[in-house]
């Protein structure tokens, strides 16, 4: 599913009404009856319920909220902000006619000075003040507003989007002036900055609408940001040929493990088995053989000289994927093999964990990674190989976390999968691929050498590594999600994800 910017969303809009023969009217009676069902299901017409409208077109949404829930028996009490120079839109302009036509409605117009209604906790307040329609931080009379709506205590509905936050970068904005909803109720999709983590506290619980928009308008609309769903998944999945054998199926070269951290040695492999990938052969210290054949007997075990962690990488096979990392450790021998290994490799590969901690200790490996190479930090792990943004400041946010990750892929020509809530993977070409399955408990040890395993074995497989990437989260997540509905989030550890994953490829396919 493709992510627009508001920009873009404008756009379909327009179309959708040029398209279907409609008015911009009729399709704000669309977003405004879609919302009015979410409120009447959930609260009973005794409910006490505050509406701030804006000028522009939120604001009509927000009084057509309020005459169809006048209709539905409730007494919604309506602020429409008209503030000297402000003038409404045509749409609002029209609602408020036909919200004064109902009658007795406790209707108030501001055009000056405002004195707020008291609110509390046993209220709703509905949001339609500026939604996406915003095009600079909120300033003056609304800041006042929008921070005693916050600290009411009341229950908050947004529509669209809560006043104050953009559709996509909140960069230099004051967070302060952002409504703080406990439930959003946009249209179409979710907009990309419901996806940074730093928001969470401003959309609460979040429920995409469908108001029927114009599909070849959605279509033909390009974008940058997709959301990646089952059925992206589904239709890459390839059938197993009769006739296939394990060298068909592909050949992995893992390097994992160290002295007291081989655990995620044995996760990456069972994962990159467990996902179909033929043969994996781990590269680990020579004191792991006898943990490694006993924990993971399906793998080939390659012993390194020394018995504490890896001090040469040195491949004597021809394998369909090379990936390193999970455990490793980042002892002077193995940052040393690191290396000699990126500055002698030449093909795309999978890094993850303390290979990436490695390049750390020496930044100027960045630019030894083999072009079209996959990494797969976490949020750590990115910011010690990424510490700056653009202007030179330490990264504090997903958001200057994302925009520093499309700079760095497409500078290396790196495939970069940054892990978190929504994992995000970013093309060198600047597209992103947002993940829409996992729960907060995959937040476990061992989750991240799982996912090495996932995608380097989908890799190995023949899939490309940009949809490997992608799908590899996505069944990852899946796995995680159906482990947590028999375990339950707070008991699950990485081994109930590997065990799933066979679900997780039969639920797709089905």
């Amino acid at each position: 599913m493709k992510i627009f910017t508001s920009e873009a969303i404008k756009k379909i809009d327009s179309a959708t009404i040029a398209i279907d023969g409609i008015t911009e009217l009729e399709l704000m009676e669309r977003a405004a009856s879609a919302v009015t069902y979410e409120i009447i299901s959930r609260w009973r017409t005794s409910k006490r319920m505050v509406i701030f409208a804006g000028p522009g077109n939120n604001g009509g949404d927000a009084l057509a909220v309020a005459r169809m829930l006048y209709e539905q028996g409730y007494r919604p009490e309506v602020f429409l902000f008209n503030i000297r120079s402000s003038h409404l839109s045509e749409c609002c302009a029209a609602n408020r006619q036909r919200l004064l036509e109902m009658g007795d409605i406790d209707f108030t117009e501001i055009v000056d000075n405002f004195s707020p209604p008291e609110l509390g906790p046993g209220d709703v307040v509905i949001d339609g003040l500026f939604g996406s329609g915003l095009h600079s931080p909120l300033k003056g009379g609304y800041t006042s507003l929008v921070q005693y709506i916050n600290n009411s205590e009341a229950y908050i509905v947004a529509i669209d989007m809560p006043s104050g936050l953009f559709g996509e970068w909140n960069e230099g904005t004051d967070r302060r002036n952002i409504i703080n909803a406990d439930l959003t109720l946009t249209f179409g999709a979710k907009r990309l900055s419901f996806f940074f983590s730093e928001n969470a506290e401003h959309i609460g619980q979040c429920i995409v609408l469908d108001i029927d928009l114009n599909r070849e308008a959605i279509a033909s609309t390009p974008a940058d940001f997709y959301l990646i769903e089952k059925e992206d998944v589904r239709e890459m999945l390839k059938p197993l040929y009769p006739f296939i054998n394990k060298y068909d199926n592909g050949t992995l070269y893992l390097i994992a493990g160290s002295y007291g951290m081989m655990g995620a040695a044995i996760l990456s492999a069972r994962a990159a088995q467990r996902i179909g990938t033929g043969l994996v052969t781990v590269h680990g210290p020579a004191s792991a053989n006898t943990i490694m054949q006993t924990s993971c007997p399906e793998a080939l075990f390659e012993a390194d000289t020394s018995d504490i962690c890896t001090t040469a990488i040195n491949h004597k096979h021809r394998y369909s994927v090379i990936a390193l990392g999970p455990g490793m450790g980042t002892s002077d021998e193995t940052i040393d093999a690191v290396d000699h290994f990126l500055k002698n490799y030449r093909k795309p590969c999978l890094l993850d964990a303390d290979a990436l901690n490695c390049i750390a200790a020496r930044p100027m490996l960045l630019r030894s990674i083999p072009k079209g190479s996959i990494i797969t930090p976490h949020t750590g792990e990115f910011d010690r190989l990424f510490q700056k943004n653009k202007n030179g400041a330490r990264i504090t946010s997903d958001e200057e976390r994302l925009k520093r990750a499309i700079s760095v892929s497409k500078m290396h020509d790196i495939t970069i999968v940054l892990k978190g809530r929504y994992t995000m993977t970013v093309r060198p070409d600047g597209k992103v691929y947002i993940n829409s399955s996992g729960n907060p408990g995959m937040a476990t040890a061992g989750s991240g050498d799982v996912l090495t395993g996932v995608i380097s074995g989908l890799i190995a497989q023949g899939y490309s590594p940009d949809a490997s990437t992608w799908m590899g989260v996505y069944i990852h997540g899946l796995a995680g999600d159906l482990a947590a509905a028999k375990q339950g989030e707070q008991s699950m550890i990485a081994g109930d994800i590997i065990d799933n994953l066979g679900q997780a490829i039969l639920n797709i396919k089905r």
